[in-house]
């Protein structure tokens, strides 16, 4: 009887295994970031393949890199609403902010710096909407850069500040606050696109500071090899948001792993496809931040870092040892 019942089956559609199985559902997932960053799309990739979903069957990712500009990330955005996306991942506040003015329905999963100071959502437990996501970095890990980069300078008296005009009422005047009270000068370097940059660091030798400091940024990210190469040009220490940074040549950076986040955001994408609703998904943080230090980049510009400062390193990169 069980011999004949597996017969049947394998005339009507092959294994019992095979037969069984359910079909495969596609799903559209929008990215939209101000500039290519090829590594955080990997790494939600990475995250959802670990999910079981496969590349170009069962996730079809629309990216777009309009620029950082308000109205270029509001094209770009309805462009990808148009495409009826399952859900949409933002990499970096500008392109967050420009989707949560686009849709209150299309749920949202973003990578972003502060999400409540910057009005992406109310609070981090509940965020309600249709957003959910990531909040990378806060104005507290701005502040550690800075007593990190007083540390390994200690006669720094002016910093450059590079940022874009979204983040200047909101993560600029801690940082400018705390740069103060330690007795810094600041001198404010806006950026609307990566062709600002080589301008922003002519202005910041002419303002004759003694090191730079951008603030966290997806666009910056992006332009990790022109920072360095921009910084090693003028001779300026320069203190980075994370450690792709110091292991392209940047003299110093602290913070979290950004390929990391991407690849758990990828958990929130599945709960999202599955049916969680992102206003029941709280914000979630890293736990862990890295120091990572350049010494060949340090002696390169004549920059002698404490002993102390090298004692809590997570890594030194040397190309002596």
């Amino acid at each position: 009887m069980i011999r004949a019942l597996v017969a049947i089956l394998l005339v009507l559609g092959g294994a019992p295994g095979a037969w069984a199985q359910p079909p495969t559902r596609s799903y559209r997932i929008g990215w939209l970031a101000p500039a290519a960053n090829p590594d955080n799309v990997q790494a939600l990739r990475d995250g959802l393949r670990a999910l079981g979903y496969t590349d170009a069957v069962q996730v079809v990712i629309d990216s777009r890199y309009p620029g950082s500009g308000p109205a270029q990330l509001a094209g770009a955005a309805a462009e990808l609403l148009r495409m009826r996306p399952d859900v949409i991942v933002t990499d970096g506040g500008a392109a967050s902010l420009a989707v949560k003015r686009a849709t209150t329905s299309v749920p949202v999963v973003f990578v972003s710096g502060d999400p409540v100071r910057s009005g992406l959502v109310p609070n981090l437990a509940r965020p309600g909407g249709n957003l959910t996501g990531f909040a990378v970095v806060g104005s507290e890990l701005n502040v550690k850069r800075l007593e990190l980069l007083r540390e390994a300078l200690p006669r720094l008296a002016r910093v450059g500040v590079i940022y874009e005009p979204w983040q200047e009422r909101t993560m600029v005047p801690p940082l400018e606050a705390d740069a103060h009270a330690r007795g810094l000068h600041v001198t404010r370097l806006a950026v609307r696109s990566a062709d600002d940059l080589d301008q922003a660091f002519l202005a910041a030798v002419r303002d004759r500071v003694g090191a730079v400091m951008p603030v966290a940024s997806a666009l910056f990210h992006a332009e990790k090899e022109r920072f360095v190469t921009l910084a090693a040009r003028h001779r300026l220490p320069t203190m980075y948001e994370n450690h792709v940074f110091a292991e392209a040549g940047g003299l110093m950076s602290y913070g979290p792993d950004v390929q990391e986040i991407f690849r758990r955001a990828a958990a929130q994408v599945d709960r999202i496809l599955k049916g969680a609703k992102p206003a029941d998904l709280p914000i979630e943080q890293p736990t862990k931040f890295r120091l990572v230090l350049n010494l060949d980049t340090a002696r390169t510009l004549g920059v002698t870092l404490p002993p102390s400062l090298l004692l809590r390193a997570d890594q030194v990169i040397d190309g002596r040892r």
